[in-house]
């Protein structure tokens, strides 16, 4: 046997013991909504083969005429549909309109009675383009007689995520700005006892989840239907009412289970388009994507960024300055409101009375860039975390000393006009720090380093639910939240027999029907335990309070007379489960309660972020410096998630985090060569592997119950990536004296900075 095959990966469980009481997991109660629609006929896609160009015509005919092609749908066959959608900014067209703006849009559909005729009439469409100049980087896009991407002014989306002016189609290639700034920044930085200043580099990553997209449209009389593997169905909806110009009653989104998201399910993706060509053909459509579409369908902002940080005579950090300049591909998607949230999370979780961050989002004729796993976060955490050990080394401090002396402390209003701070980062870094080793010696070659971020996260803060009681016992929960595979259907049903006081095994998930399930703004932003499990909660309350006047009314007895008890009521002698509530109120052994929530910005969530997702990373890597390769050793996780629920759930959303911000800053990027993206297929773009994971994995669970949720829990499952490709540079130049400021340190990156610093 190999030695690789005989290495044993140590796991330790820190989590603080489930919540007396809760709910135990003993079964399931999810289940997958079966699609079979008659007649179904397959879409497929003819994308553009340049970066930018003018489409000066489109001959559809020899394909329309081919046996088996329904119709051929264009941008100039889009008469009777608002052509354009956008929740942020409303510039992304169905299919490319005048012109392509990145390599691989989608310029003509073609649907047919199976997916090979129409994949085969595609051979059979002729463009002719008039190439444009193309801008690849922000810095192109921003430099004098620059192209413009986009000439025409576009307006709002109505669920942007914050309020502010348009930018996008105003004369340059800016599609968003964000800016903070308080205190005296250029006199605190004049008063510096210490100052660092670089320039750093986030990647074009992609999400990579399992299942591409896929959706099926069937469109008549009576509206849209679309099932969809989108995060977001209630977001996806307002769009679609304005492609179609239909009331939200006519628009109806289903949502099975999907495979995996990461933020690239996030908002609308194929969802106009397969309804287009469901009008187009008089018939249900399936749009189903490749890996390598996907990849030309969303991706993070890559990001460049300009920082200096600098500290007092004590070490105190007293000021923060950061240009940030995020390439956001041909559509804003929602990279507006990733530009606002890397503006906010730039400032870190450090408490700097004087801050100025500028951040630009830029229109690129790239592949458009959207939600990922962080938010904005991962790409300002790199710069940030990176410069925090750079000043720590300059002034002679020790990384994890110099970050418990600077972060934000418990209950600190640290942001202007935002909710003071939820958690407790020096125990957060002390726990990693322990986990480490960190004052044991290290052999040559090796180095450690430990990281942090704080994210205002959750979302705007509007959720509702409702919450069956039916009369055998049984709980239906309507809800809006899509599961994604990180287990929110779990945690939901879990909370629901908690407060009923029932087994786990009766209560059963309808979701993400937007015809029957509640309104739930989103499901992202690490809110779905937090918001709909507080709805949750507050709908399984009210449905008992509801049920405890029934029981007063058939025991002839005043209200308070009744007392809750698990499972049902008491009342001196006599007993009530709560079938037999129900039963004996109406009479027969049928009919069930309804118990509702609503939770809007209000109450415990008047004040924004809805909770401060705080989280800590370390790990120890080696380093081989004939190669540049390097190895993780060691990985701890902390996630100060208040309360966790589910604990399984928690550290595997965790350590799924950390391992896609390991894949950042060890070898992921999407890589243009020229305007062709040169990686973008299932063997090329490179994730981490079993065999990459350290052979040490600490994962641990702060608990101190500090959370707006259910039980004082709030969310997590994003931070742990934010620090990790901050962690993998700082533990290189630690281990070997090199600073390297641009992910991800492939060995070849770390093998010439390491010749570089010998010569």
């Amino acid at each position: 046997m190999s030695a690789e095959k005989k290495r044993e990966f140590r796991v330790v469980n820190h989590s603080v013991p489930r919540r007396d009481g809760l709910a135990k997991v003993t079964g399931k109660a999810l289940y997958v909504s079966d699609v079979k629609l008659t007649g179904m006929a397959y879409a497929k896609v003819l994308r553009s083969p340049y970066a930018h160009a003018r489409i000066l015509s489109i001959d559809t005919s020899q394909a329309a005429r081919r046996r088996g092609v329904l119709a051929v749908l264009t941008g100039n066959n889009l008469e009777g549909l608002n052509p354009y959608y956008g929740h942020a900014v409303k510039d992304h067209p169905l299919l490319a309109i005048e012109k392509v703006r990145y390599l691989g849009e989608p310029v003509a559909a073609v649907i047919a009675e199976d997916e090979r005729i129409a994949f085969e009439a595609l051979e059979f469409i002729e463009v002719k383009y008039e190439e444009l100049k193309p801008v690849l980087t922000s810095e192109e896009a921003l430099a004098k007689g620059a192209p413009l991407l986009h000439e025409r002014k576009f307006e709002a989306g109505a669920l942007r995520g914050f309020e502010g002016e348009v930018t996008a189609g105003r004369g340059t290639n800016i599609c968003q700005e964000a800016h903070i700034k308080w205190g005296d920044v250029e006199a605190a930085f004049a008063r510096a006892a210490s100052v660092v200043e670089g320039e750093y580099y986030f990647p074009m990553t992609y999400a990579y989840a399992m299942e591409p997209y896929v959706a099926i449209a069937e469109v008549n009389e009576n509206g849209v239907t679309i099932y969809s593997s989108a995060q977001h169905p209630f977001m996806v909806r307002h769009d679609l009412t304005s492609v179609f110009n239909l009331p939200v009653s006519q628009i109806r989104l289903i949502v099975p289970f999907v495979g995996g998201g990461y933020g690239s399910k996030s908002y609308t993706k194929i969802e106009p388009l397969v309804s287009a060509c469901a009008w187009k053909a008089k018939r249900p459509v399936k749009l189903q994507l490749s890996v390598e579409e996907a990849m030309l369908t969303t991706r993070s902002d890559d990001a460049l960024t300009w920082m200096r940080t600098a500290v007092d005579a004590n070490g105190k950090i007293i000021a923060r300055q950061a240009k940030i300049y995020m390439n956001t591909g041909a559509y804003a998607e929602n990279s507006p409101l990733v530009c606002e949230k890397a503006t906010n999370r730039c400032v870190g979780p450090y408490s700097i009375p004087n801050v100025q961050i500028d951040t630009y989002s830029v229109y690129t004729n790239t592949v458009p860039a959207s939600s990922y796993r962080g938010f904005g976060c991962a790409q300002v955490t790199t710069a940030g975390e990176a410069q925090i050990d750079e000043l720590a080394a300059k002034i002679g401090k020790d990384p994890y000393e110099f970050r418990m002396a600077n972060v934000v402390k418990p209950g600190e209003e640290f942001f202007p006009k935002m909710r003071p701070f939820d958690g407790n980062l020096n125990e957060d870094l002390e726990i990693v720090a322990k986990s480490l080793g960190w004052k044991e010696p290290l052999a040559r070659g090796r180095g450690r380093s430990i990281g942090c971020s704080v994210s205002d996260a959750g979302a705007y803060p509007l959720t509702s639910t409702v919450v069956r009681v039916h009369a055998d016992g049984s709980v239906s929960i309507m809800t809006g939240s899509t599961e994604l595979g990180q287990g929110s259907h779990t945690i939901i049903p879990q909370i629901a027999a908690e407060e009923l006081g029932i087994p786990f095994e009766k209560v059963r998930v309808v979701a993400s029907d937007t015809a029957i399930t509640p309104y739930d703004r989103s499901t992202g932003a690490s809110r779905t335990t937090t918001l709909m499990g507080r709805a949750v909660l507050e709908a399984s309350r009210e449905a008992m309070e509801q049920m405890v006047r029934m029981a007063a009314d058939v025991l002839k007895v005043k209200e308070e007379k009744i007392e809750v008890v698990p499972g049902g009521v008491r009342c001196g002698e006599a007993h009530l489960t709560w079938p037999e509530v129900i039963s004996k109120y109406y009479g027969l052994p049928d009919g069930e309660v309804i118990g509702r929530a609503y939770i809007r910005k209000s109450g415990d969530f008047s004040k924004l972020p809805v909770f401060w997702e705080a989280a800590c990373t370390g790990v120890e890597i080696s380093v081989d410096e004939e190669t540049g390769q390097i190895r993780m050793e060691k990985l701890a996780t902390v996630g100060d998630v208040g309360l966790a629920i589910n604990p399984a759930l928690a550290e595997g959303q965790d350590i799924g985090a950390a391992t896609m911000g390991m894949g950042v800053g060890l070898f992921e990027e999407l890589t243009y060569d020229g305007p062709q993206l040169v990686n973008g297929t299932l063997l090329e773009y490179r994730v981490p592997r079993f065999s990459d994971l350290p052979r040490y994995v600490e994962m641990h669970l702060v608990q101190n119950q500090d959370g707006v949720g259910p039980y004082g829990a709030k969310g997590g499952g994003e931070a742990s990536l934010n620090a990790m490709p901050a962690n993998i540079a700082n533990a290189v130049y630690r281990a070997t004296g090199v600073r390297i400021r641009r992910a991800p340190l492939t060995p070849e990156k770390v093998w010439r900075a390491l010749r570089d610093k010998k010569a």
